[in-house]
This record gives C-alpha cells, structure tokens and sequence, in this order.
C-alpha cells in the first residue's frame, strides 16, 4: 500500500496544467533547433506559472535536422523521409536496386533488432548497389550494409506512412572512437505501397535515385531541469526525464510525456517537506536528432555527480496514449521489478509486465551504472493491435501514428494521461522516501543464474570456461540473502544498507548492461545480459580457424564478469 505521504500527493495531481502543455505542443513541431529552443522555454514558462523554479543548462550537441527525401524510379518520383544521421544528398544517387527481405519486429522486445535474412544481405549481392530492406531503417541494418558495399539504403516501411527516425549507431554525440560508426551513405524511408513498386523493379533489374537534404552540425540546446531537494538526504537524489523534442508535433511521442513531468513537478514542489532524497527532473532535447544527444550530455557534464548520488533514474516516454489499457512490455531492470510492479497495481490495480531495458529510450546511465526503470509506459493490449491490423512501432502506446505526422491530439487520452502520471509520481517518491532503497539484487542474481545457464548450456564442452562465474555467483547470491536478511533483522543499518545498494549499481549494471568502460556510451544496439560471455553463444557457429580467439574472448569474458561478481560480494560482506 502507498504510504501517507504518497497517497497524498498521488490524490493532487490533475489535468489541467499537463493537458494544457499537450494541446500547446500539438501545434508545435518540435524537431528544427529553432522549435526546439522555444518549446524548451514554453517548458520553462509554465513551470514558473506553477510556482515551480527552474533552470535551462545549455548544451552544445552535435544533431543531424532531417528535411526532405526522395526516390525516383521507373517514372515516378514517390515521396520519402531521411533518417537523422543519413548522408546528405540533394544532387541525387543513382545505383541498382537489391532486395534485402526481412520479417518485422512481433513485439517491443525485438524492435532493435535485426530481423532480417541474413544470406541475403551477402556482400557479392549488395556491393555497389542500392538495398531495399524491410521494416525501419534501424541503424544495425544501415551500418551492416554499408560494409558489405552497398551504396544507399531504402527502407519500406510496413504500413501506409513513412515513419521519421536515425539511423546511427552512436550514442548521443560522436567522440573520435565513435566517429567511425557514422553512416556515410544516403538513407531514405518510403512506405509500404511505393516500396512494393520498388521491390517488383528490383527484382527486374531497376535502379532508382535517391534524393535527401539533412543539416548536420553543432547546435546550441537548452536542457530544463527542476531540482526539488530532500529533507533528510538532500544530496542523494532519483533522476526523472524524459524527451521534448519530437518529430513533427509528437504528442504521444513525447507531448504526454512532457506534461507528466510538468505534473510531477508541480506536485513535488508543494510537497517537497515531505520528501526524505532530492527529485531531479530534466527535459531531454536531441533524442530525434542526435540519438539520446541530450540525456547523453547530461550523463557526460554531470558524470561525478551522478555517480556519487544518484540513486535512481526512471525515463518518461509515451505516458497517457489512447487503448493503452496495460503495462506490457515496460522496461524495469530485475532489482526494481518488485518496486514497479506494487506501484502499478496500488495506483493503477493493474498487473505489471516488466522486461529487460532495450538499448534505446534515453538509457544513457547504464555505462556509470544507475539502477533504472520505465522507458514506455502504459500500452494497448497485444488484441487491440490484432483488432487495429498495426505493427509494432517503439512508441506512442503501440499506435502506428508513431514518428510520423498523424501523432495529433486524437493519440492521446487526459484519463490515462493522468493515470500514467500518477504512477510515475509514486514510483519515484517511493525511491526518494524509502528509509531502504528498493532495489532487490537477489533478482539480478537470479536474472545473472539464468543467464549463465543459457550460456552454459550454449558453450557445450567448453562450459568448464564459465566454471569462474558459476563459482562467483554462488557466492554473490548467498552473501546477498544474508545481506538482505540483515536488513530486515535490523543488524545491517538502514546507511550501509543504502551505500551498499547503490555500489552494487555501479558494478552490476554495467556488467549486464555495457560493453564499454565506464562514463562512455555504447553504441545503439542490442546487449545481451552479461555481455562479456555472451560469446558463449557463438561458439558452435566457428569453425577451426576462428574457434580458438572465440574461446580465448569467452575466457578474458569469463574472467571480467566474475571478478565484478567477487567485487559485488565484497560489497555486501563487508
């Protein structure tokens, strides 16, 4: 059950002040830096209006503005959008087309991935052609057939509009590592009727030309953030964001988002009194235009801070969409799962569906290790997209409306706007007030088991590589249940508890969830749990040339992942 405190602020919250900021921001389009940097001080204005005080950090992003695109062939010029990211290419590339087949996404889970015939996308098919590929112009897609030797890219998207989106790898703005990872050919997306003409001239033999014009370049962005500060522990504090810019006027994508942080806000503030840690609010810019460029500059210029205090940080994205009448598919890592999953049914008396966050959706604090949850909120059933004939998209309560100019008014409903609202207001007070964090690391020692076992089995004879870890996380999870059991006998104090759960953060997060060090970011693409013998995998795949750097890379693998582990253990033994 929610305590005083929550319930009483969950009962404040209404519509009025959110819904006026959607029915603003449906009027304004919110991808130009010049609509951004407005619709940044409209965020600003209405804060004050509410009382609420606010600052507006600047940032200097590296973005790329998408414009306009075409595609001409066999007579016809057919109407196109350029990814952000995408070469631009208003004189006009010419090449022969090549169809790449793939199979769409059937669920959130594997948006970001592939999906698609890999004996298809062979280089001696591709190379020096233009591909026609399925579905979204996801950047695994674009860059994989950029090496392979293929000159453009033509994405055919499912349905009857052409959805806006990037098509880079690199996470927020590009240091000299990631600059390699940009695009360097031309990417266009059409729809599905015009990519069906495409596909029935390639397979004749056709060729097209492809027209785009983007702007690429350093852009000043303003980033408001709120800070209401804690009475007990003022300097340990939860992140809550979300994105304001949008494609086009984006109201389910993220209008509604950014009116639940202007309700949440509001409310804190009055009743800041009554809370034990600091609420951090922000408002991302350059999530459309420079993949999470805001959220990721704010995880760069804040680094120390965040490492040192953060507790917590929880993503608002799509909140309050038509039909969204469950909480499927909504991101949680394990530790948090108890937490979202009692917040939802005492605010909303619905069940919890939680899975394990994609490499997407401002995420950009895995690499320093933040305990995270919620990237998408509240959708429709799995039967009302039956029922709607829709695919999946990454947003917008799975309406198909997403990144793509129909995201108007009609996407998005008050009710569970303010529903959506409300459990995200206590979710996050529920971690700012908790006298003990929230977080169960008994459950990510669970997901770790399962993990392992999968990998185990996949490794066959070479499994004696992961007999390390095994080892480790036997005694991770043992040191965790007596830790765990401290805590509630009373003979671990409420203070080391909480420094030992947010240290934990620090080393298992990035286990599960990064490649890279720490305070980088890693590319756009999917991670597998514990990456570092995720390789275990692909052992059965090498043949004799290759077999023996395969294992030598599980064993390096095996020997991060448990010395983390061992470093966890120590963590909660001490």
């Amino acid at each position: 059950m929610l305590d005083k405190a929550i319930k009483q602020a969950v009962d404040q919250v209404n519509g009025e002040a959110p819904w006026s900021l959607v029915e603003a921001f449906a009027t304004m389009p919110r991808w130009k830096p010049e609509d951004v940097e407005a619709s940044a001080h409209d965020i600003a204005r209405r804060l004050r209006e509410v009382g609420v005080p606010v600052e507006l950090l600047e940032a200097s992003l590296y973005l790329s503005i998408p414009y306009e695109a075409s595609v001409e062939a066999g007579g016809e010029t057919l109407l196109s959008k350029p990814p952000a990211y995408s070469v631009s290419c208003p004189e006009g590339l010419t090449g022969a087309l090549a169809h790449v087949p793939s199979n769409l996404s059937a669920s959130v889970s594997s948006f970001y991935d592939k999906n698609r015939d890999e004996a298809a996308a062979a280089e001696n098919r591709i190379r020096g052609k233009i591909v026609l590929t399925d579905g979204f112009a996801s950047p695994n897609k674009v860059l994989e057939f950029q090496e392979k030797g293929a000159i453009g890219v033509i994405a055919v998207n499912p349905g009857i509009d052409r959805h806006w989106g990037i098509c880079s790898s690199i996470w927020g703005t590009p240091d000299l590592d990631g600059l390699p990872r940009k695009p360097s050919i031309p990417v266009a997306v059409v729809n599905n009727p015009d990519g069906q003409k495409l596909i029935a001239l390639a397979k004749e033999g056709g060729s097209a030309t492809i027209r785009t014009r983007l702007e690429e370049g350093w852009f000043k962005s303003l980033v408001p953030v709120v800070d209401v500060r804690g009475a007990i522990e003022p300097e340990k504090f939860v992140l809550l964001a979300g994105h304001y810019d949008s494609w086009d006027v984006g109201v389910g994508d993220n209008a509604t988002g950014d009116a639940a942080l202007l309700e949440i806000a509001r409310v804190l503030w009055a009743n800041r009194a009554n809370l034990r840690r600091s609420v951090r609010i922000a408002w991302w810019p350059g999530h459309s235009t420079g993949r999470y460029a805001g959220s990721a500059w704010f995880a760069d210029a804040f680094a120390l801070d965040l490492d040192e205090n953060c507790v917590a940080q929880v993503n608002c994205d799509s909140p309050g969409c038509r039909w969204a009448d469950v909480y499927e598919n909504v991101a949680c890592m394990s530790e948090a799962t108890d937490l979202c999953m009692s917040v939802i049914r005492d605010v909303a008396d619905l069940p919890f569906e939680g899975e394990r966050p994609l490499r997407a959706g401002d995420y950009s604090f895995n690499n320093i290790g933040l305990s995270s949850f919620f990237m998408l909120s509240s959708t429709m059933t799995v039967e009302k997209r039956k029922e709607m004939n829709y695919y999946t998209v990454g947003g917008c309560g799975g309406n198909i409306a997403w990144h793509t100019e129909n995201d108007l008014m009609d996407i998005a409903d008050r009710e569970i706007l303010i529903r959506d609202i409300k459990v995200y207001l206590a979710a996050v007070m529920a971690v700012a007030n908790a006298p003990v964090l929230p977080f169960d690391w008994r459950a990510t020692a669970k997901e770790f088991a399962a993990t392992l076992e999968k990998y185990r089995k996949a490794a066959g004879a070479d499994a004696t590589l992961l007999d390390p870890v095994t080892a480790a996380l036997i005694e991770l999870t043992a040191a965790l249940d007596a830790f765990y059991t401290g805590i509630a006998g009373g003979s671990v104090t409420e203070a080391r508890a909480n420094t030992a759960i947010q240290d934990l953060a620090r080393i298992l997060v990035p286990l599960n969830y990064t490649r890279g060090p720490r305070f980088t970011h890693d590319p756009a693409l999917p991670i597998p749990g514990l990456p570092a013998i995720s390789v275990a995998t692909e052992l059965a795949s090498h043949g004799p040339e290759t077999l023996g750097f395969a294992r030598t890379q599980l064993m390096r693998g095996a020997n991060r992942t448990a010395a983390a582990l061992r470093q966890a253990t120590r963590v909660v033994g001490g």
